[in-house]
């Protein structure tokens, strides 16, 4: 850790040595998506938690961001740039998610503020059906758990939702655990197909710092992380291939007080590994993370076990058309609050769809998911299975 400060403290006073003029200022540019589906599910073995009623069948669902960014480079080769991310679909609020700073080279790139860390933007994505729906993070959630018979209103899984980026249990795969904490994080140039990053979040909890330092320990809370990854993108005879790996390890702060349910009772590790193979129009890919969640107490006696997500993906590319498929096992996610074992829920998904690009940056996208729950109600409440349905339709427009 202290390599990777000195590190950062050597490449900020690379930049202040060399002062420079730009001929003019950073220009502000606006882009961002609009993300809308229509979406039927039929969602069997469904009872809903107290006060949730039962499951609707047909929903719309959107997810809009707009980014704003600046950039400019000075006559000395140093890029400075700033980005800001911003949800719009509360119509109160408009929610910032993402503002950074970075400083780009023949060196590599520094950002710096509140954005995602190295080992999940160097993190490989398995072919899907819909990004959205079975890619690597999930932005468009079509099963509303908190129908699903013996889930009630404390449980993981009624808290997924669009967008669910540091979610526990979410029916995706984002090696995210320090999610959009602040954070200095440094990219290497890409040398011979190859790219480092490292990462360091001083506190995992309490996030941003607007105008005042968080210097605070909270008992049985996660605090500083550190992560790398690396990824590899080349060209063997006619296969294109994408590989990489992360690690990230997220601090246990100090115990002060008796373990009590649900405490975290170790430090928490994630790591992934991913490959994806590109022959031709066809693409072939697999996944893998497992993240120990910091060994939560579920009992006096028993732990969480580690979460093991595995996807597997497939696509076929031909004119403006992308037909794709995949299948993702996600093992000991969600342990329900108050189960007194260390069995999660298994979920097993299955998707196929289509992506058909109608103009630059547009796309109209249809897919079919079925996903089998097991063990839905925990140890304490007795296991419970489900299964769900989905046909999605919707679009997706850069700006």
């Amino acid at each position: 850790m202290k390599k990777l400060l000195c590190s950062a403290a050597v490449i900020g006073l690379a930049i202040a040595a060399t002062p420079a003029q730009a001929e003019d200022g950073l220009t502000l540019d606006v882009g961002g998506y609009f993300k809308g589906y229509g979406i039927y599910t039929d969602l069997d073995d469904e009872n809903g938690a107290a006060g949730t009623g039962e499951n609707r069948e047909i929903t719309i669902i959107r997810n809009t961001e707009v980014h704003f960014s600046g950039e400019t480079t000075l006559d000395n080769g140093l890029t400075v740039g700033m980005h800001v991310e911003a949800g719009a679909d509360n119509q109160d609020t408009f929610d910032v998610n993402e503002t950074y700073a970075y400083f780009s080279g023949g060196w590599g790139r520094v950002n710096f503020g509140s954005e995602d860390g190295a080992a999940y933007l160097l993190q490989v994505e398995a072919p899907s059906a819909d990004d959205n729906l079975d890619g690597i993070r999930q932005f468009v959630n079509p099963i509303n758990y908190a129908a699903i018979d013996g889930i009630v209103g404390a449980s993981a899984l009624a808290g997924l939702n669009i967008g669910n980026s540091g979610t526990t249990g979410g029916l995706d795969y984002d090696q995210d655990p320090t999610g959009i904490s602040d954070k200095i994080t440094y990219l290497s140039p890409i040398m011979n197909g190859f790219q480092l990053g490292l990462s360091y979040t001083p506190d995992v909890i309490d996030g941003s710092s607007e105008n005042a330092a968080n210097f605070d320990d909270v008992d049985n809370l996660f605090g500083s992380a550190w992560e790398a990854g690396v990824r590899y993108e080349g060209q063997f005879n006619n296969i294109g291939i994408i590989a990489g790996a992360g690690y990230t390890h997220v601090d246990l702060e100090e115990q002060i007080g008796a373990q009590a349910l649900n405490d975290n009772t170790d430090d928490r590790t994630v790591w992934n590994a991913g490959l994806d193979l590109d022959i031709g129009p066809f693409g072939v890919g697999v996944a893998y993370l497992n993240d120990d969640f910091g060994d939560r107490a579920l009992s006096a006696t028993t732990e969480q076990e580690d979460e093991e997500t595995w996807v597997v993906g497939v696509d076929y590319t031909t004119g403006p058309f992308k037909l794709g498929a995949s299948y993702m096992n996600q093992d000991g996610a969600a342990n329900i609050t108050g189960a007194s074992g260390d069995d999660g829920v298994e979920v097993d998904r299955y998707t196929g769809g289509v992506v058909y690009t109608y103009g630059p940056g547009m796309t109209f996208r249809g897919s079919i998911s079925h996903a089998e729950f097991e063990n839905v109600a925990g140890i304490a409440g007795g296991s419970t299975d489900a299964d769900a349905t989905s046909v999605v339709i919707g679009t997706q427009i850069n700006f």
